[in-house]
């Protein structure tokens, strides 16, 4: 999924890189033909944190004891490294058997012709469990070549304590707050020495690009031909609500403006900031860095015309070059099961795509810590027009992230941000 800053850097310092040895020596050939022996697989994973990790390699040797036809290898990945690692093995003819990775990176490899078509390997059952908007993040020309099984989803995160004081009461889990009541609450908790929220902003793009389907807001437009950026009514309605909470309202922190997620706890939980805007992922950090006796509480996703956000789901694939792709997609049906989907949801704080797997979660967790909301978040993510859109990588690092930077620290108004955006895309889009 989009793996906010934060996870990123301490995904590259908690796991071992994996070698290019160790990708390219799988023996990758052509069909489905059985060797002699037990069909050997071998598994790409990017699980990085401790109890993620455990989860992934139990559920991989819970496998294996019970199904000595079919053995799976285990292969530490890292999620800084494995993009360049997997290009070289496609390349090479050597992939891994099974890769774990995102939607939005997969789309590259599929193109290229380095995934296996999954939709006739896949059963319906499993297919049934996740909905069609997830399944479209994975859909490229037609071919299905990944199946998803993680989500990451923008709620709010909110210190208790300091709603209370404001009389501020806390909506339910499957019923959050409208963006007038978000903003009207964010005033009501700002005071001298304390902002209603923090934006954290330092990488502005996604996060916009993410909210703004909150108001059919979808910026690239095409239709088969040349996709081209559109900055309209429905695309500017997220920017200037978040500006007017800094300029106008000045109900949110000007600081945090450079910050990633994680550099506005110490103010949080110091009372600075009442809420934070962030991803889902968020609780982790509450849980095991909050001080003795802060009492926060996780906030449905904020509503405009509807709830919807981006899904950019985390992805199991199986390589095109595989010899034994019937039996790993056998492996993924076991590894992907309701009740090892939320046992790996779990694991890394993020939401199950499964149905049943969600139910299981939220009954596993009594939906303490946030877990209610987190599986209600899920209904409403769905693919987004940026995330199918030739040459938007380079669009949001060279055009998008300046102007929206520039924006949201008033340099520049919210017409000039609108025409440096669609400026950007004739520059780069195809």
């Amino acid at each position: 999924m989009l793996r906010t800053r934060f996870r990123r850097l301490a995904a590259g310092a908690a796991v071992a890189v994996v070698g290019l040895g160790a990708l390219t020596a799988c023996g990758s050939g052509g069909d489905d033909e059985a060797a002699s022996g037990p069909a050997k697989l071998r598994f790409l994973s990017l699980a990085w944190q401790k109890e993620s990790l455990q989860v992934n390699k139990d559920l991989v040797a819970k496998w294996n004891a019970e199904h000595p036809d079919i053995q799976v290898e285990y292969v530490q990945g890292d999620w800084n490294s494995v993009h360049d690692q997997l290009l070289t093995s496609f390349e090479g003819g050597d992939a891994p058997d099974i890769v774990h990775y995102e939607a939005s990176s997969i789309g590259e490899f599929s193109k290229q012709g380095y995934l296996a078509d999954l939709s006739d390997l896949v059963s319906d059952d499993l297919k049934g469990q996740i909905d069609k908007g997830i399944w479209d993040t994975v859909t490229v020309d037609g071919k299905v070549t990944g199946v998803p099984f993680l989500l990451e989803s923008q709620v709010v995160i909110a210190n208790k304590k300091l709603l209370d004081a404001a009389g501020v009461a806390v909506p339910p889990a499957d019923g959050g707050w409208t963006w007038d009541e978000f903003q009207s609450n964010a005033q009501k908790l700002t005071k001298p020495g304390q902002y209603g929220a923090a934006w954290a902003l330092k990488s502005p793009t996604n996060r916009v690009l993410n909210l703004a389907l909150n108001y059919d807001g979808k910026f690239f437009y095409g239709d088969g031909g040349r996709t081209e950026v559109k900055v309209g009514d429905a695309e500017k309605e997220i920017p200037k609500r978040i500006h007017d909470m800094l300029y106008t309202a000045k109900s949110a922190s000007p600081e945090a403006l450079g910050m990633s997620g994680a550099d506005t706890l110490p103010g949080f939980f110091g009372g600075k900031y009442a809420m934070l805007p962030g991803s889902v992922s968020l609780r982790q950090q509450m849980v095991e860095q909050a001080p003795a006796g802060f009492e926060w509480v996780t906030l449905p996703p904020i509503k405009g015309l509807s709830t919807k956000q981006a899904a950019n789901p985390q992805t199991l694939s199986i390589s095109e070059d595989s010899k034994h792709k019937k039996q790993a997609a056998q492996f993924l049906e076991y590894f992907l099961n309701p009740t090892n989907m939320a046992a790996l949801a779990k694991g890394d704080w993020l939401v199950p795509t499964g149905k049943q797997a969600n139910e299981q979660l939220v009954k596993l967790t009594e939906g303490k810590q946030g877990w209610d909301v987190a599986a209600d978040s899920a209904a409403d993510l769905t693919v987004a027009p940026f995330q199918q859109a030739d040459g938007y990588p380079e669009w949001k690092t060279k055009y998008a992230t300046p102007a929206l930077q520039q924006y949201f620290a008033n340099k520049i108004t919210l017409d000039q941000l609108g025409t440096q955006l669609v400026d950007g895309g004739k520059q780069v889009l195809r």
